[in-house]
C-alpha cells in the first residue's frame, strides 16, 4: 500500500504528524509512506524515519501534483485540512482520510468563550483520521531523530549533556511570547548555564539578553543554527523554558522537563506537548483572563495593549520549579 501524508506547516503541526506516520509503517503491512509539505520543512521531516519519500513545494501545491499524481497512491492522509490540502487530493482523485479540524470550535473559545472543544490532543484527533484503515494509538512518545550531521559538538560551547537550561525565545507572533522583562527576571535567579535558542527575528531579544548579564554562562545560539541543530541542544539540556511554539513540541520528544508559557493560545486548543509516557515533565504557566484566549493563532501586539496573559504571569512559579529539579542533581 502506498500512502501519502498532507502536512504544510508548520514546525509542531508537523512533529505531531510522526506518532501517525510510525504507527501506519508499524500497523499496516508492506506500507509505503510519502510525506507532501512545505520545502523549508524537509529536513525537519528527516527527523521521522518512517517517512521514505519526501515531496515539498514553495509557493503552490500545484508544484508537486504532476509528480504526485505519477506515483498514484492508494490512500491521502489529510493531516492539514485546508483549501490546498483538498484541492490537492481532489486532483489526485484517491481515497483521502482528514482529521477534525474543528476550527468553528475554536472560534466560539475566542469570540465568546463558549468552551465546546474536546478534552483530545491535537494527535489523537490525527489519528481519528487513520482509525478506518484499521490504524491505533499506542500512546507512544513522539520519535525523533536527528541525524549525526545536525549534531552540535557541546565541548567546542563549553557544555557538558545535562549541564544547561535551554530557554526558546521565539513564537509565531508576539502575542504568544514571553516579554524580555519577564525572561530577564528569570534569568537573574537562575545560577546556571544558559543557552538562547530562536529564530533571526529574535536576534535583538537575544542580544540584550546577552548585554544585560556579561558575566553569566550564557550562549546565545539565536538565528545561528539549524531547527535540527537547535533540536539537539534541547535534547541534550537539563530542561527547556519554551512559549507555544514549535521547540516545545521538539522538546516533547526527549523525556526533559517543559516550562511552557501560555500567551494568548490556551492547551484547551490541544496543542500542548505531547507526554503520554510522562506527562508529568509539562509544567505549564499561564492566568485566566476574559480576554483569553484571544485567537487561535497570535497576533503581532496584544489587541487590548496590554498583553495581560503574559506579564501578568508569576515567574516566580518557574524559578521555584527549575530551582528544585536543579536541587535534585
Amino acid at each position: 500500500m502506498k500512502i501519502l501524508f498532507l502536512r504544510f506547516s508548520s514546525i509542531g503541526d508537523i512533529v505531531l504528524t510522526f506518532p501517525v506516520v510510525h504507527a501506519v509503517r508499524d500497523q499496516l503491512p508492506n506500507v509505503e509512506i510519502h510525506f507532501a509539505t512545505k520545502s523549508r520543512f524537509r529536513d525537519l521531516l528527516s527527523a521521522c524515519q518512517a517517512i521514505q519519500q519526501i515531496h515539498t513545494f514553495d509557493k503552490r501545491t500545484t508544484e508537486i501534483w504532476s509528480d504526485l499524481k505519477n506515483e498514484n497512491f492508494d490512500v491521502i492522509i489529510d493531516l492539514h485540512n485546508n483549501i490546498r490540502s483538498r484541492s490537492l487530493s481532489g486532483f489526485l482523485a484517491k481515497r483521502t482520510l482528514r482529521f477534525p479540524k474543528l476550527n468553528f470550535r475554536k472560534s466560539l473559545l475566542v469570540l465568546f468563550q463558549w468552551d465546546l472543544l474536546p478534552n483530545k490532543h491535537l494527535v489523537d484527533r490525527y489519528f481519528e483520521a487513520v482509525e478506518k484503515i484499521g490504524v491505533v494509538n499506542t500512546h507512544q512518545k513522539i520519535k525523533f531523530y536527528i541525524p549525526e550531521k545536525y549534531e552540535v559538538n557541546l565541548g567546542d560551547w563549553g557544555l557538558e549533556p545535562k549541564k544547561y537550561i535551554s530557554i526558546a525565545l521565539g513564537a509565531q507572533f508576539k502575542t504568544k511570547q514571553l516579554p524580555v522583562q519577564k525572561v530577564r527576571a528569570i534569568i537573574e535567579q537562575i545560577d546556571y548555564p544558559i543557552i538562547l535558542l530562536g529564530g533571526k527575528t529574535e536576534e535583538i531579544f537575544a542580544d540584550e539578553l546577552v548585554e544585560k548579564f556579561p558575566t553569566r554562562k550564557m550562549i546565545n545560539f539565536v538565528g545561528k543554527l539549524s531547527i535540527l541543530e537547535s533540536a539537539y541542544l534541547v535534547k541534550n539540556a537539563k530542561s527547556l523554558l519554551t512559549n507555544d511554539t514549535g521547540l516545545m513540541h521538539i522538546g516533547s520528544c526527549f523525556g526533559i522537563p517543559l516550562h511552557v508559557t501560555w500567551g494568548n493560545t490556551v492547551p484547551k486548543f490541544g496543542m500542548y506537548p505531547y507526554l503520554p509516557e510522562k506527562p508529568q515533565l509539562n509544567n505549564s504557566y499561564e492566568i485566566s483572563l476574559r480576554c483569553r484566549p484571544c485567537s487561535k493563532i497570535g497576533f503581532e501586539k496584544c489587541p487590548k495593549g496590554h498583553h495581560h496573559c503574559m506579564m501578568n504571569l508569576d515567574e516566580s512559579k518557574i524559578v521555584e520549579a527549575i530551582t528544585r529539579e536543579l536541587s535534585d542533581e
